[in-house]
Formats: C-alpha cells, structure tokens, sequence
C-alpha cells in the first residue's frame, strides 16, 4: 500500500491543528472544564479535534474517526483516524510545553501511520512502522542495553500503584541512571528520536496509544502493554529498545 498520500495528509494534519491550538497556550483567559472522569478539557482540545474531523470528512469522506473529544464515526471502516488532539491536557493548562497532538492512521484495524506534534517547539515526529523522523530527520532508539544506565520516563508517578503492580515498578525505578515525568506523547518522542530509553504508562485509552505504534517501531524499538502483550488493544504502554524491553517487562511484572 502507498501511504504516501496518506502521510503527506496526516503532516498537513499536524500542522493545521498546530496553527489552531498554538496562540491557545499559556492564555490567561482559556477556560478549563472538567469531564465525568475529572480529566481537564478546554476549547484547545475540542476545537483542535473538531478541525481534524472536518478536514478529514473533506479529504477522505468514507474514513472512520475515533478521538478522545467527539466519540466514535464509523471505527469499523476500512480507513479509521485516531485522534487525540491535547494529550497532556494538564501540562498543556499549566503552561507546560510537554504535550501534543496525536494522529493515527488504522488500516484493516492495525496502526499504519503516526504522528506527535508539538506546536509550540515545532516537532513533528511522523513513524511508519519502518522508519520514523522528527523534523524529516531519521531517528532511533539509543542502544542502550543495562537498565542501570538507562533514563526512565512515565506520565504520573502515583498511577503505577494505582493500576498495575506498585511495588515492583517502584523497585524498578531505583535501579535507574534518571527516572523523570516527562510525560505523555512526549516522552515517547525523547524515547523515539534517543533522548530517553524507557516510557511507561500503566493506564491509556486507544486515542492515547495507536499513534506511538508506527512511530516507537519505525524508531527500532518495542512497545506493548505493561505484560508485554499486543499494544493495539492495550489499557497500558511500555516502549524501549530491543535489549531493555523484556528487562523491563519481567521487572514490571515480578511477583
């Protein structure tokens, strides 16, 4: 399949939704909501989301789109968007530069396409599931192969415990060169282009993982759930390179 034309879209994806939600940051006046599950939202999210969906309609009128803000629009065609337009809402409200846009292209029900932008340091990370670049340069997981030496990322420190075995994720966590929450799409970015080694979330949503599956293995790296299972339909992430990811997994999951 030529996802050429495909890719070329989903970059005027990213851009466009960037140009929308970057005067949004950092504003004094921007709203903050709270949704059922006491998650943030504001009009960056919900507007940025309802721009992606129109363009695509316009673009592709048979695709099917899923996204964080609006729901589900035909998720069984052949085609499906997956969007999550702000993931890191609450950095995103507290002017913190470490969020961004993600956009999934899902063929036949399996990630073909993905993208992190994020607008306000202007990256743009775009995987295939062969290669992956940032900015249209090619980038890689770093090599590193001893979990002593390696930088150790997750989104909320206190979630471990909450979701998945807190014990043996904060004995894990000991053993790290640097354990930091640089979080959210954008710590599987550093990961991705070989800032970091090791990002881990123990609880996602489908808008929040199907982007980082082309870009984390077109960058040579592994990424599944936290037991190391499939990452499709997966609740949890855990990405690193080939060496330390089964490291990881057996940690993670140590009785």
């Amino acid at each position: 399949m030529n996802l050429e034309p495909y890719r070329a879209f989903l970059i005027e994806l990213a851009e466009k939704s960037g140009d929308f939600i970057r005067p949004l940051f950092a504003s004094p006046t921007l709203a903050v909501e709270f949704k059922s599950d006491e998650s943030p939202v504001t009009a960056a999210d919900k507007g940025a989301e309802q721009l992606l969906r129109s363009l695509i309609a316009k673009k592709f009128p048979t695709h099917g789109v899923i996204g964080e803000e609006f729901g589900n629009d035909r998720p069984d065609a052949e085609f499906v968007w997956v969007l999550d337009p702000i993931d890191g809402t609450k950095s995103f409200i507290t002017g913190v530069p470490l969020f961004g846009t993600l956009i999934a292209l899902m063929h036949n029900g399996q990630p073909v396409l993905g993208a992190i932008h994020q607008p306000i340091l202007r990256q743009l990370m775009v995987g295939d599931n062969a290669t992956t670049t940032l900015n249209d340069r090619a980038v890689r997981l770093r090599p590193t192969s001893r979990i002593e030496e390696a930088t150790f990322l997750t989104s909320d420190p206190v979630n471990p415990a909450k979701y998945q075995n807190g014990a043996a994720y904060e004995k894990l966590t000991q053993r790290m060169r640097l354990v930091r929450t640089w979080g959210d799409c954008y710590g599987y970015l550093l990961v991705a282009a070989g800032f970091a080694d090791i990002m881990c979330d123990p609880i996602m949503n489908p808008w929040d993982i199907q982007a980082l599956i082309p870009i984390i293995r077109g960058a040579g790296g592994v990424i599944t759930d936290w037991q190391g299972r499939d990452p499709v339909k997966a609740e949890s992430i855990v990405a690193a390179n080939s060496s330390l990811h089964p490291q990881v997994i057996a940690a993670l999951n140590a009785k």
